[in-house]
C-alpha cells in the first residue's frame, strides 16, 4: 500500500477522485452522514413523491406513514452493507466495483451510474435555478424579459449563476460539499416546520384533527392496505436505489464505522419519520385551508400570497435542490467519469466535464429535452443498477468475507481483480441475465405493476446468479 499512500499525500494527486482517502481526510462524523440523507430526502421531487403516497395508493395515512418508516429502515440496512468497504478501505464506488466486475469491467457500472447522474445533475441545476429566478422576481418585481429557448433573461441569468455556484462548491473540495450539506439539511427542516405552523394557524388549530380523517380510507380492507403498503415500500426503495449502490463514495470520508452506522440510523429512519410527518401535516393543512390536496409545496406557498414567505421558500427550495444534486448526482458522476481514465482525469477535471454536460442538459431542458421523452432511456439505465448492487454485495460479503487487497484494486494491468483480461465473466453473465428482467419492467406493459419491486428482485437475481457461477472460481 506504500505506493498508493505516497501518491495520495502528494499535492498533485490530492484532487484525484479515485484515490483512497487518507486518515486525515476521514473527518465526517455521524452528523455529516445524517445530512447526506437529509439532503437526499428533502428535494422538491422527494416532497411531492412522499405527499402523493398518502393520496395515490388508497391507504390510510397511518399505513402510508408506517410503510415509509419500514422502507427507511430497509434502505439503512442496505447502505450499511454497500458503504462498509468504502469506510474500511477509503475507496469510492468505481474502485470498489473492480473487486466484483474486474479492473476494466468496473467501468460498465461506473458509466451507467454516471450517465444517470450526469443527466439528472443537469436537470436539477435547472430546477435549482427556478428557485433563484423566483427569488429575483419576488425582490425586484421584474417579470423576466425576452424568451430564448423557453427561458427568459432572468431565467438564463439564474441558471448560469446556479451552474457557477455548483462549480465553486466542488472546486473547493469535499470539505465545502460537507459544509453546504450541513447547512442545507437543518435549514430546510426549519422552513418546513415554519410552513406547518403557518398552516396550523390558518386552519384555526384544526390541522391535527382533520389530518386523521383526510387520509382515512373508509372502503379500505386488510388486503388493499397490505397491497398499498407493499407498493409504497417498493417505490421508496427504488427512489433511493442510485445512492445505495455508490454510498461508498460518501462513507469513505466517515471517521469510523460507528460514525457511518449512527449517521445512517439517524439519517434514514429519523429523516423519513420527520420528513414524512411534515409532508403529511403540510398536505393535510393545505387540504383544510385551500380545500384540496396539494402535493407541490411551491403551489402551497403561492396560495399564501406572502412575499416574505415566497422569498424564504425560494431560498429553501434552492438549498434543497442543490443539496440533493450534490449527493445523488454530482459525486457519482465525477467518480464515474474519472474512472474512465484515472491517470488523466482528476476530481476537478471530471467536475468540469460534468458541469459542461449540465450546461447543455439544463439549458435545453425546457425547450427540448423535457419534450423529447428521455425518461425511458434514463429509467432503463437506472434499472440496470439493481443487479450490480446484488453482485457487489455477494462478492464482498459471501465470497471475500469483507477482505480486499487494495493495491490490486488500483492495479489495472494485473492482480487478482484483473481476471486475466480486466473483466469478471461470472459477474458479466449474472448482470446481463438479471438486467433483462429489470429493463423489462420499464418497457414491457405486462410487467409495469412490478416496477415498484423491480429493484429488489433485480438485486436478488443478480446476486444469486453470481453466487452460483462464481463460488469457488474467483481468487480471494
Amino acid at each position: 500500500m506504500h505506493a498508493i499512500t505516497a501518491e495520495a499525500d502528494s499535492g498533485e494527486v490530492a484532487q484525484d477522485a479515485l484515490r483512497p482517502v487518507t486518515e486525515k481526510e476521514k473527518t465526517w462524523g455521524w452528523f455529516a452522514i445524517f445530512n447526506v440523507w437529509a439532503n437526499d430526502i428533502q428535494s422538491l421531487f422527494g416532497y411531492s413523491l412522499v405527499a402523493s403516497l398518502f393520496i395515490s395508493f388508497g391507504v390510510s395515512g397511518w399505513t402510508a406513514f408506517a410503510s415509509l418508516i419500514v422502507a427507511g429502515l430497509f434502505v439503512m440496512f442496505l447502505v450499511n452493507l454497500s458503504g462498509a468497504a468504502g469506510e474500511r478501505y477509503g475507496i469510492p464506488y468505481p474502485v470498489f466495483a473492480r473487486a466484483s466486475m474486474g479492473t476494466q469491467g468496473a467501468k460498465l457500472p461506473a458509466v451507467l451510474r454516471a450517465t444517470v447522474a450526469v443527466f439528472w445533475y443537469g436537470v436539477q441545476v435547472y430546477f435549482a435555478s427556478t428557485a433563484l429566478a423566483l427569488l429575483i422576481k419576488s425582490v425586484t418585481g421584474i417579470t423576466g424579459g425576452t424568451t430564448y429557448l423557453g427561458l427568459t433573461e432572468i431565467d438564463w441569468l439564474s441558471f448560469v449563476l446556479v451552474w457557477a455556484f455548483h462549480i465553486v462548491i466542488f472546486w473547493r473540495g469535499m470539505d465545502w460539499v460537507e459544509g453546504f450539506l450541513n447547512f442545507a439539511g437543518p435549514f430546510v427542516y426549519a422552513v418546513m416546520i415554519g410552513l406547518v405552523i403557518y398552516l396550523w394557524f390558518a386552519a384555526d388549530g384544526k390541522l391535527l384533527s382533520e389530518a386523521q380523517t383526510i387520509f382515512a380510507n373508509p372502503e379500505g380492507t386488510w388486503a388493499t392496505e397490505l397491497k398499498g403498503a407493499v407498493a409504497i415500500f417498493g417505490t421508496m426503495v427504488a427512489y433511493f436505489a442510485a445512492v445505495m449502490i455508490n454510498f461508498s463514495d460518501f462513507s469513505r470520508y466517515a471517521r469510523d464505522k460507528k460514525a457511518m452506522v449512527r449517521g445512517n440510523l439517524a439519517g434514514l429512519p429519523f429523516n423519513m419519520i420527520l420528513f414524512s410527518a411534515l409532508a403529511l401535516l403540510t398536505t393535510a393543512g393545505a387540504a383544510v385551508v385551500y380545500g384540496e390536496k396539494i402535493i407541490n409545496p411551491t403551489e402551497i406557498v403561492d396560495r399564501t400570497d406572502s412575499v416574505v414567505l415566497g422569498i424564504i421558500a425560494a431560498i429553501t427550495f434552492f438549498a434543497a435542490t442543490v443539496g440533493i444534486n450534490l449527493v445523488a448526482n454530482f459525486i457519482p458522476a465525477v467518480n464515474g467519469i474519472a474512472n474512465l481514465a484515472p491517470s488523466k482525469i482528476s476530481f476537478r477535471k471530471a467536475g468540469l466535464i460534468t458541469s459542461g454536460f449540465a450546461l447543455v442538459i439544463g439549458g435545453l431542458w425546457t425547450s427540448f429535452i423535457s419534450q423529447f421523452g428521455i425518461s425511458g432511456f434514463v429509467n432503463t439505465l437506472g434499472a440496470t443498477l439493481a443487479p450490480l448492487y446484488g453482485i457487489m454485495i455477494v462478492d464482498y460479503y459471501m465470497l471475500r468475507k469483507e477482505a480486499l487487497k487494495r493495491d490490486d484494486l488500483y492495479n489495472e494491468r494485473g492482480g487478482i481483480y484483473h481476471y486475466g483480461n480486466g473483466w469478471n465473466e461470472h459477474a458479466l453473465v449474472a448482470f446481463c441475465v438479471a438486467a433483462v428482467f429489470s429493463v423489462a419492467t420499464v418497457w414491457v406493459p405486462g410487467l409495469n405493476e412490478l416496477a415498484g419491486y423491480a429493484w429488489i428482485i433485480g438485486a436478488v437475481l443478480g446476486g444469486g446468479i453470481y453466487l452460483v457461477r462464481a463460488k469457488g472460481k474467483v481468487a480471494v
